[in-house]
């Protein structure tokens, strides 16, 4: 069952059609410019890794698919996965006092570890506040990461309310998972990256759940080259972001049905407001790929250590693989794998596919 929030501004063109919408944002700094992103690299340097960009040309469409892609590895960030970049960037930006009252999230999973390795990193306690069905390595290693944890249900309104309960019993400053300009401004130094190590991309193509990551990555590349393209891509049974995106409305789904994803990490049931105004910016399209093409991509990336990928991680190479003539007609193309950390009984499932 889908529920439609207010009705947003028509957007025929996202670079032109709500440029004056995006210039009174700028005013009241809800959108980012580059220069966060710029000043939330500064902050990160020697934190967070400048992962590898590497091409994977093993990877085709079939015998005649002449486009070369190129993977985005955080995979290789000391959590496994990008969400550190948000996260330490938030909570670096917070006040000395506010961090000794402690921090607290809502996750599912990566930015969970995130939040709790950011916290340590910088003396401060962290509380997350979890799915009792997330996956057991994620829950394990946000527990690891000397996190106090707390379990709610499947729900991620529920985790989000149950987050600001005890920000107001205790004082805790919140860091939320996507829906803040720290955040977004966090992840979109991965955009940066990508620009760096291959400035003649056309493509990039970017997972998307709360929509943190699409929204810093595209405010990255767009304010820097409007003229490569930057398409999201996420689950079929949980497609949020693309009916949003295609009816201009915020639109939610069920905790029902998004969990019916295997892609854990983007299980969300609605695309931030602060995300969605970055997507109607910034954002070419959004696609969805089956959760047979999930699987399908990430039994192909298992095949090497240095690209392992969760479900959540592998669905940009997915629509590479399946969406061809859904995307724009173009030679160089990235890929972020957004995180590794997969259970090991589906990593050993997928090798096994792989062996002859």
């Amino acid at each position: 069952m889908r529920e439609e929030t207010e009705p947003a501004p028509p957007s025929c063109c996202p670079l032109a059609a709500h440029s004056l919408k995006l210039e009174a944002s700028r005013g009241a700094r809800t959108i980012v410019i580059l220069q966060d992103i710029q000043q939330a690299q500064q902050r990160l340097r020697g934190v967070t890794v400048h992962t590898p960009l590497v091409e994977a040309p093993q990877l085709r469409a079939g015998p005649v698919d002449r486009r070369r892609l190129f993977l985005k590895l955080e995979n290789l960030q000391p959590i496994g996965a990008f969400k550190l970049r948000g996260a330490y960037n938030k909570i670096a930006s917070l006040s000395g006092e506010e961090r000794a009252r402690g921090v607290i999230a809502y996750s599912s999973g990566n930015h969970a570890q995130g939040v709790a390795y950011a916290a340590r990193a910088l003396h401060t306690k962290a509380v997350i506040v979890m799915p009792g069905n997330a996956p057991s390595i994620k829950l394990e290693a946000t527990a690891g990461l000397g996190a106090e944890i707390v379990k709610v249900g499947p729900s991620s309104k529920e985790r989000q309310l149950k987050a600001e309960e005890l920000a107001a019993q205790h004082g805790y400053a919140i860091v939320p998972p996507y829906n803040d300009e720290k955040i977004i401004a966090g992840q979109g130094t991965m955009g940066l990256e990508i620009l760096e190590d291959l400035p003649q991309v056309e493509v990039v193509l970017v997972p998307v759940g709360g929509g943190g990551m699409i929204s810093g990555v595209a405010a990255a590349i767009k304010l820097s080259d409007p003229s490569i393209k930057v398409i999201g891509v996420e689950p079929a049974l949980a497609a949020d972001a693309q009916a949003s995106f295609r009816s201009g409305k915020l639109v939610q789904l069920t905790a029902e049905e998004v969990t019916r994803t295997q892609a854990d990490g983007l299980r969300t049931q609605s695309i931030g407001e602060l995300n969605f105004e970055h997507v109607r910016a910034y954002v070419d399209d959004i696609i969805t790929v089956s959760e047979e093409e999930i699987h399908a991509a990430m039994a192909q990336l298992a095949a090497s250590p240095k690209t392992i990928a969760e479900p959540s991680g592998s669905v940009a190479v997915a629509g590479f693989l399946f969406h061809a003539n859904e995307l724009p007609k173009a030679t160089i193309h990235a890929a972020v794998i957004s995180g590794g950390n997969i259970e090991p009984t589906m990593l050993s499932e997928l090798r096994s596919r792989n062996r002859p």
